[in-house]
């Protein structure tokens, strides 16, 4: 390609933090628009834009106006609203999957009849539509039972019941939240692992891999957030597990998009468990997952511009090259998420420290006065050698911090033996 482009990213959060971040360290990039973006973008060199991610129109309008090169779609919200679709009848490129591929999120009742069709192996599972008989239905698993609202969730509509009273609690309060439907899971036991493949209509790169902390309190404990930390490579997983992850499980998602026309251009997450039986999936999201962005994309030294616009172009997509060293993230969060997080706290200063990276996602305020805005404040994030030295970085620096109203969870890494 000729000469820098515009591009501009989607989204307001850490995960987009990090894309735009990636994507203004490419020579290829002149300029990195993030719409709407937060306070802390700036910081490296991303221009937030005052339109909100929901409205399409005044998007398309920014992207004509200052001659974006493509869009890059961070939030599942937007993809399943039709972002992308509308782009595109605009005669906008953008990446990520059209509406219709994007009920793979939208819709687990959906992603679970894509897996029966193309033979993507699951947890056993049983669809409701009605509250009666998914109190009925929960006599057919053991306990315990994973119970899963059917629409988007932000990554916290599951949960693990242990008895017959939890789930009968939990099935009636999802009814009582406005759930047409539900998902009723066995309970999967084995590590647990993020594939993040970049698609380009049935050709496809994987990229680092990462491993995500849901539960909101050490050892894993607490109620399901959208993620407390993360961390790359996965010394754990042994390469004949990872090859097996691709044999069993991406080449029959591939296939399978390449059958039913989905024409898929952008990321697609698989997150999976590797049960003893080999490894089945739980969940598909249609785009980068917050906070394992955060910790792969440093990891990633092929150009992601470059990756994102071959397929934009269908194009042949360069190799994945990852950096030997190891990735390491904790997200500091707002007292009282994921249920009630305080809003408004005066965070203290983040003072420069060699190799520590901070990625902003829900603040507001100014630079020189950054206040919390609700769940997931941001990320500290560090590159080392190895995942101990980066794991005792961040945890050096995260704990010379003054973060009252905030938490993080002190145990990112564990099940890597750290």
């Amino acid at each position: 390609m000729a000469g820098q482009v515009n591009v501009l990213v989607v989204g307001e959060g850490g995960r987009e933090f990090a894309i735009a971040k990636k994507l203004q360290e490419s020579p290829h990039v002149k300029q990195v628009y993030c719409a709407p973006g937060n306070v802390g973008m700036p910081t490296v060199g991303v221009k937030p834009v005052g339109i909100a991610e929901s409205d399409f129109a005044g998007l398309i309008k920014f992207a004509k106006e200052h001659e974006v090169a493509w869009t890059f779609v961070g939030p599942e919200d937007c993809l399943v609203d039709g972002i992308v679709d509308d782009f595109r009848a605009a005669g906008l490129k953008a990446f990520g999957p059209s509406a219709r591929a994007a009920q793979l999120e939208g819709s687990k009742e959906y992603a679970l009849n894509f897996m029966n069709n193309y033979n993507v192996p699951t947890a056993r599972h049983v669809s409701f539509r009605d509250r009666t008989a998914a109190i009925a239905g929960v006599d057919q698993f053991g306990f315990p039972v994973v119970i899963k609202e059917n629409g988007l969730a932000g990554g916290k509509g599951v949960v693990i019941a242990p008895n017959r009273e939890t789930a009968v609690e939990t099935i009636n309060e999802m009814f009582d939240q406005g759930q047409s439907r539900l998902v009723l899971e066995e309970c999967l036991v084995g590590p647990e692992y993020s594939m993040f493949v970049l698609l380009s209509n049935g050709h496809y790169r994987i990229l680092p891999m990462a491993q995500d902390h849901k539960r909101a309190y050490d050892g894993d404990k607490g109620p399901n957030t959208g993620g407390m930390g993360a961390y790359s490579p996965l010394p754990q997983l042994e390469d004949a597990d990872r090859q097996r992850i691709i044999d069993e499980v991406v080449k029959p998602t591939v296939a399978g998009l390449v059958a039913g026309e989905y024409h898929y251009h952008g990321i697609l997450y698989i997150g999976l468990i590797m049960c003893e039986d080999g490894p089945k999936v739980i969940e598909y999201n249609v785009r980068f997952g917050d906070p394992e962005t955060q910790v792969i994309l440093p990891r990633l030294k092929t150009d992601l511009f470059e990756l994102v616009d071959k397929s934009l172009n269908d194009e042949d997509l360069p190799e994945i090259e990852e950096d030997e060293r190891a990735s390491f993230g904790v997200v500091v969060a707002s007292k009282g998420y994921p249920q009630n997080p305080l809003h408004g706290q005066l965070l203290c200063e983040f003072p420069a420290a060699a190799g520590i990276n901070i990625d902003f996602a829900n603040v507001t305020g100014t630079l020189d006065e950054l206040k919390g805005n609700g769940g997931r404040l941001l990320m500290v994030e560090t590159l080392a050698s190895t995942l101990q030295e980066a794991h005792d970085a961040v945890y050096d620096y995260l704990n010379s911090l003054d973060l009252p109203e905030c938490f993080y969870r002190g145990d990112i890494g564990a099940k890597a033996g750290l």
